[in-house]
């Protein structure tokens, strides 16, 4: 990426989807804001804030995020942290929690990267067992889900500043 503003970008690689962004902040902010609950719950997922933001930030800790449809139909991730080096690397599982998707554990690592002029570069890589994790991921909107959710995180950070 060669702009330092640029939106989100994302690509399948093997059985990962990578999508990354530039942010303009840095490194201990994107962090905190990435991992501590009360900022989570207000960028996390493609629209509104979660209605459930539950955050054990520690090696075997777990997370919770319900997302809440208008028609209040309710969309939980659960996962478990695997690795914390803050504010380089998180390591976590990931469950889309509904049938027939929670069958699917898949890992996430996230790096976060600072860059000239005291940005920060978050690469986050999605691991999937099989192809069809992959696809079946890909295709309930887990590709735009993610792009949404790093934009709103963008605008989140923004609106920290000052």
């Amino acid at each position: 990426m060669s702009q330092f503003g640029a939106k989100a970008t994302s690509r399948v690689e093997d059985l990962s989807l990578v999508v990354e962004r530039v942010f303009q902040a840095p490194r201990e902010l994107v962090w905190d804001a990435w991992t501590n609950p009360e900022h989570v719950s207000r960028w996390w997922g493609a629209s509104g804030p979660l209605a459930v933001c539950e955050i054990d930030l520690r090696v075997g800790g777990d997370y919770r995020y319900v997302q809440r449809g208008e028609d209040g139909t309710e969309y939980p991730f659960i996962g478990k942290y695997r690795e914390i080096v803050k504010p380089e690397r998180l390591v976590y599982t990931q469950i889309f929690d509904v049938v027939p998707y929670n069958v699917h554990e898949s890992v996430t690592y996230d790096r976060f990267e600072m860059v000239e002029g005291g940005k920060t570069k978050l690469v986050s890589r999605t691991e999937f067992a099989t192809a069809e994790a992959l696809e079946g991921s890909i295709a309930a909107g887990m590709e735009t889900g993610a792009i949404a959710s790093m934009e709103r995180f963008a605008d989140y950070l923004g609106s920290l500043d000052g």
